[in-house]
């Protein structure tokens, strides 16, 4: 396994080797991220097509932008950063054209094909299976319902395991302000779920 200091030099050679246009070095960075890419939108959005489309966005726009990346940060930070304003972009026009409906959250698709990033089942038995799949669906549920700002916070670092300083590269924010949106996030995700638990 690579160590954060390998992955670090290996995207920087592969983004200079990109800027050159060389396709097969952006296509790596693309294999080495569109999961957590996709997997961050589709949390995000609950919309598996939406998180497909903001997924191809984001790349586009990373490639199109690769001259103006200055390398102060990570590459994953400033793609991230780039996803995460796809997101509440798309987001917001999707809520807007929706409007008086309701909006799908993860899981509630009827007949949509399990998520990728699902845990694999412990046990055997069904029931338990079940309840496990209903609970993700509910805290699934719980997340969307949150505030762009705090679901973003939750999604990047109970998900997808992003540090303090790692979401405040992407957000473009104090350590202090995503600490504070994910104290608040976590606090109205407990009163959202403890009638349900």
């Amino acid at each position: 396994m690579e160590s954060v200091e390998q992955v670090l030099r290996d995207d920087m050679q592969l983004v200079s080797r990109a800027r050159g246009r060389d396709v097969e070095a952006f296509q790596t960075l693309v294999l080495r991220y569109q999961d957590r890419v996709f997997n961050t939108a589709y949390r995000f959005t609950g919309d598996r097509g939406l998180a497909e489309d903001i997924t191809q966005e984001a790349f586009f726009k990373a490639y199109k932008g690769l001259k103006k990346f200055k390398g102060k940060s990570s590459f994953s930070t400033w793609l991230y950063r780039i996803t995460v304003n796809a997101c509440t972009s798309e987001w917001r026009k999707s809520a807007a054209r929706k409007r008086g409906n309701e909006i799908p959250f993860p899981g509630s698709g009827g007949g949509e094909p399990g998520r990728p990033f699902d845990p694999p089942a412990e046990e055997s038995d069904p029931a338990d299976a079940a309840e496990r799949k209903e609970k993700s669906a509910l805290v699934q549920e719980a997340i969307a319902s949150l505030e762009d700002d705090f679901r973003i916070v939750v999604i990047l670092r109970d998900i997808e395991g992003f540090s303090y300083e790692e979401i405040a590269d992407i957000l473009d924010r104090p350590v202090g302000t995503v600490r504070s949106r994910l104290h608040r996030a976590r606090g109205d995700l407990k009163e959202k779920l403890k009638a349900l638990f």
